[in-house]
């Protein structure tokens, strides 16, 4: 069994600028907050991270994965799933990056996570957990995509 979550958010950053942010996977130390090191192991053609390894807070521990990201043809969407992990069994998810009609800079950001964990938790510790992925899934990426910290020179 595994667990699910989508939410969403608005931005005040153009659609363009927030998947730079998503995809500047060196940044995430810098800026998401359970993120600690983070590892580029191969790139696409396009120079994007293609598998990218993490260490990040989880649970009171670090935990390691590995995750294979896919671009597309669709510049306003980047999707993951796990190839590794040492608490996870299933880590795949979805950003997609939304234009609001007639305004350039604002974006409607929606992230989808589901999860399955090595081992089973309950259920106050996953709505937990949830909580904290979720904040820096979207919190923190706000807050880098509008401050414009970390734009290329």
């Amino acid at each position: 069994m595994f667990d699910q979550a989508t939410k969403s958010i608005s931005i005040e950053a153009s659609p363009e600028r927030c998947f730079e942010v998503v995809c500047d996977f060196e940044s995430y130390p810098e800026w998401a907050t359970e993120v600690k090191q983070v590892e580029v192991i191969r790139r696409d053609d396009d120079g994007r991270g293609g598998l990218v390894s993490f260490r990040a807070a989880a649970m009171g521990r670090s935990t390691n994965y590995v995750l294979e990201y896919y671009y597309g043809s669709n510049p306003l969407r980047v999707s993951w799933r796990l190839v590794q992990g040492d608490l996870t069994r299933r880590l795949d998810g979805e950003y997609c990056f939304n234009p609001v009609s007639g305004e350039p800079d604002r974006t409607e950001v929606t992230y989808h996570l589901a999860v399955q964990m090595v081992m089973p938790l309950p259920g106050f510790v996953k709505r937990r957990a949830e909580a904290r992925v979720m904040r820096t899934a979207l919190e923190d990426l706000r807050r880098r995509a509008e401050t414009g910290a970390g734009k290329p020179r």
